[in-house]
């Protein structure tokens, strides 16, 4: 029994069979099947923030290097720096800009039309895609979004830079 085992486990690895049997996963799920993946929600919408060197304030806290969402509040007073769904920094935002010239348009009925048209084709590309079990066109994909940061050696402190769509703050951190 354990010989016969053996062999089928050993015979549906992809490197030792040139065309493995199909399907690889012996429990009964195939991958992306599982209800957590295929009714969860969207990974982020927010920018992803680099910080390449360890930052420290004046209390000893230490911010390790790595790959962290940066989010600005709802009142647009506080950049959070999140990691794995968990706020590990609030950073004091001293200036916000709002660019309402997408808002000053106007809307007059050829615009408006055109408006309508592009909806109703993308409403009929996602019935399609739907049909077919691909993914979705939403608008959220389009949305522009930036977060940077660099050292201000004058002032001894980082200055963060975050975009998102027609919103951007800039925060700073004493280093």
């Amino acid at each position: 029994m354990l010989e016969g085992m053996y062999v089928d486990n050993i015979m549906m690895h992809s490197e030792t069979r040139a065309y493995p049997v199909e399907p690889q996963i012996t429990a009964g799920l195939i991958f992306g099947a599982h209800s957590l993946y295929r009714y969860s929600l969207r990974e982020s919408s927010y920018p992803t923030l680099s910080i390449v060197d360890e930052l420290s304030d004046g209390l000893g806290n230490i911010l390790p290097p790595g790959h962290y969402e940066l989010a600005l509040s709802d009142e647009r007073d506080f950049l959070i720096l999140i990691q794995s769904k968990q706020a590990i920094a609030i950073i004091p935002v001293f200036k916000v800009e709002v660019d309402m010239s997408q808002y000053e348009q106007p809307r007059d009925d050829k615009a408006l039309k055109l408006q309508k048209k592009k909806e109703k084709e993308i409403a009929q590309t996602n019935k399609k895609r739907e049909k077919k079990g691909m993914p979705l066109i939403s608008k959220e994909d389009d949305i522009y979004q930036e977060a940077s940061i660099e050292y201000i050696p004058s002032g001894n402190y980082y200055l963060i830079k975050y975009e998102r769509e027609d919103v951007r703050a800039w925060g700073a951190i004493k280093g």
